[in-house]
């Protein structure tokens, strides 16, 4: 299955502004660098967002969001969020931010 185009178009206008940001086609999808981490991504309808393992139990609590898991196995502080979840591109940046600044976290690859 492809992926969103839309959300794409709606990460490009914020991340791609972004210092040291790149783009890769992964998990049949597309994901996002930060100084070489992932940081954020599209798979089929979802937002992809790492956001580390406190802040993504908190948001999994929310509406529209859930587990980053694509193979049986989920991947620890990463969720997916339903295009429901941001309905505007002030909501989406807020989740790209939240995750930028848990990627500012780790060290640059």
């Amino acid at each position: 299955m492809p992926y969103n185009e839309a959300i794409e178009d709606g990460i490009n206008n914020i991340v791609l502004s972004w210092e040291n940001t790149d783009c890769k086609k992964m998990f049949g999808g597309l994901c996002y660098l930060l100084n070489g981490n992932m940081v954020c991504g599209v798979y089929k309808d979802f937002l992809i967002l790492r956001l580390g393992e406190k802040n993504a139990d908190r948001a999994l609590k929310l509406p529209f969001v859930k587990s980053f898991d694509i193979t049986g196995r989920p991947m620890k502080g990463w969720i997916m969020v339903e295009q429901d979840g941001f309905k505007d591109d002030e909501e989406l940046e807020a989740w790209l931010n939240q995750a930028k600044k848990f990627v500012h976290t780790l060290p640059a690859k």
